[in-house]
């Protein structure tokens, strides 16, 4: 029987954690590439079937915390107007960094229509008086932006680390729903023991509907 001693084992799990990140930086690159190559006919289509698909699911009762989809992420801010619409609350994330560099769990705040505010890198966040990263726990569903989810409920983000610090926050009987495009709905993505799992995929094509979500 080999012992490994402890620096042994840090250095094996040093490899494996580097391994895994090459993978999924590859996996992020081929996800980012398709994305930029939909035609902006068949973006803007799917954007409306996201939307369309939000009444099946959301209720007047419920808090949502959503996201403004920006670039070649699917969806629209038309997603954003149509659930204020439907449910009782949407609340948007605030993102922010420690002084040391590393992200924070998200802030919150209230969507209010054409109150948005410029923030970091040119993105739109509520204006002030923001919640605290425990808000999240008070949503019913939690549409989680992602390059891709597979069927047991991985996601595959873009590696900011902000979800993975806000997720573990929410109750156990919220909904998490990953927003894909139904090709980013793929068999099996790398996973690591802290991720959290997506309970749901929302996609153009099937709207929502539940994931195995096994560890």
């Amino acid at each position: 029987m080999v012992v490994l001693h402890s620096g042994a084992m840090q250095m094996r799990a040093d490899m494996v954690d580097g391994v895994l990140a090459g993978t999924k930086a590859q996996h992020r690159a081929a996800l980012l590439a398709a994305r930029r190559d939909v035609p902006d006919a068949v973006r803007a289509a799917e954007s409306q079937a996201l939307s369309e698909h939000l009444g099946e699911f959301v209720a007047p009762e419920h808090t949502v915390c959503a996201y403004l989809p920006v670039g070649t992420e699917p969806g629209s801010p038309q997603l954003v107007d149509r659930l204020r619409e439907l449910c009782a609350r949407v609340l948007l994330p605030v993102a922010r960094f420690a002084a040391d560099g590393e992200p924070l769990a998200l802030l919150w705040g209230a969507y209010v229509p054409d109150t948005l505010v410029t923030a970091r890198f040119g993105l739109l966040e509520p204006a002030e008086p923001w919640l605290p990263a425990s808000a999240v726990g008070e949503a019913d569903l939690v549409l989680v932006p992602a390059l891709a989810v597979d069927r047991r409920g991985v996601r595959l983000g873009r590696g900011g680390g902000f979800y993975d610090r806000s997720l573990p926050l929410c109750r156990p009987s919220t909904m998490l729903i990953a927003v894909v495009r139904d090709a980013e709905l793929i068999d099996e993505l790398p996973s690591e023991p802290h991720d959290v799992r997506m309970t749901h995929v929302l996609t153009p094509k099937h709207g929502l509907f539940a994931l195995a979500n096994t560890a």
